[in-house]
């Protein structure tokens, strides 16, 4: 039985009609930047993180409020390219730049950490914790008078203690940025992630749990001025046609991909719940003392954007399940500390020695919508038989 890492195809299948006719309907429409859909799109995906705020399951949003003038209940969105330009046009917004500092953990993809030195600003690194995600203990160390702000990135659809760090925040007056390119409608007690801090940041790569068929992603706020501002920031700095605010960029969310976000979107509930539920039969079954299985820590929901074990023997397991045609992908091989591209950070190899050994170790196992049972156990009976 050959196993794939990953499969996109079969997402798209279960809704095949419905995305076809989106597809249609943008093609036959003649408008495909800027209008109808990204902006229905926008208001749909805004609408899908206040559902629990406007409910009454949680009386407000624990925003940092730095920015002012926010109503803690009402999100606001742009679209834009891509995760990479939610990163950066985000925290760009918040006026974060040369000479500041923002702490982020060290284990996370590189994209997190562009999003920063894009904009100037310094990444100061923090180790992450036993489940991949930031150390929150480590995070006061790692303030100076610089600091401006602290990232959280929800890798791989986990999610950590946020109220704590929204604590330290307020505490320290910094922003929260929130890096939920592989969380979407994660929570944290009953509340989405994104929805914390002074922006949530997503994208939208077709791999995601909510992907589109190209590159995508979007920016969420509490204050609609930061929404305001990046929407004209991502049209070449124009908030009226031919008129140019500031020397912006070229970064719009497309009219097919917000239409085909649109479908992707009312099935996210159904999405979650079957990942949780691959999730939750990984760590039942997988039993093997060379493997470490990951877990949903108290008061979380976790959306399982990948299932990523640890295991010090990683290249002999790698080969071992390419023997048994069982793809796995390494999330991720070189931290950004140690990447050429930050060179000039002046890090070195072991300086941070959990990031390091944690990039040494992880290995994401077949993780995908439409898996069957089949291919699971056979994947869980292969990694049970694995002997070092």
């Amino acid at each position: 039985m050959k196993i794939l890492a990953n499969r996109m195809d079969l997402g798209f299948k279960m809704h095949q009609q419905e995305y076809e006719d989106a597809a249609l309907r943008v093609l036959r429409s003649g408008w495909y930047i800027l209008g109808k859909e990204l902006e229905s799109f926008e208001q749909e995906f805004a609408s899908f993180h206040e559902k629990e705020i406007i409910d009454g399951d949680i009386d407000t949003c624990n925003c940092t409020g730095i920015t002012g003038g926010a109503d803690s209940n009402k999100l606001y969105c742009a679209g834009v390219a891509s995760g990479l330009d939610a990163l950066w046009i985000g925290i760009k917004m918040l006026g974060i730049g040369a000479g500041d500092e923002v702490i982020v953990q060290g284990n996370t993809y590189i994209a997190s950490v562009m999003g920063i030195t894009m904009n100037g600003a310094t990444p100061i690194f923090v180790e992450p914790d036993e489940n991949s995600q930031i150390d929150i203990d480590a995070i006061e160390k790692a303030i100076t008078d610089k600091t401006k702000a602290v990232m959280v990135v929800h890798l791989y659809g986990q999610v950590t203690d946020i109220d704590r760090i929204v604590d330290i925040c307020k505490k320290h007056n910094l922003y929260l940025i929130e890096d939920c390119a592989q969380a979407h409608g994660a929570k944290w007690n009953g509340q989405k992630v994104g929805t914390f801090g002074d922006i949530g940041c997503f994208s939208f790569y077709p791999t995601k749990n909510m992907g589109a068929f190209g590159d995508a992603g979007a920016i969420i706020a509490h204050d609609p001025k930061i929404i305001e501002d990046a929407k004209t920031y991502r049209n070449y700095g124009s908030h009226k046609h031919y008129y140019n605010k500031v020397v912006g960029a070229n970064s719009r969310l497309d009219e097919m991909q917000a239409a085909l976000l649109k479908v992707r979107l009312r099935y996210m509930e159904e999405i979650t719940q079957e990942r949780r539920k691959l999730a939750s039969i990984y760590t039942e079954k997988i039993n093997n003392p060379d493997i470490i299985t990951p877990f949903e820590i108290d008061n979380s929901y976790a959306v399982w954007h990948q299932y990523v074990i640890r295991c010090k023997h990683r290249d002999e397991l790698i080969a071992y399940l390419n023997e048994k045609e069982i793809g796995s992908i390494i999330h991720y091989p070189v931290p950004p500390h140690l990447q050429e591209a930050y060179t000039y950070l002046g890090h070195s190899e072991g300086e941070y020695p959990i990031t390091e050994k944690y990039a040494n170790e992880v290995l994401s196992i077949p993780m995908y919508n439409g898996m069957s049972n089949e291919e699971q156990m056979y994947v869980i009976n292969a990694l049970n038989a694995f002997k070092a």
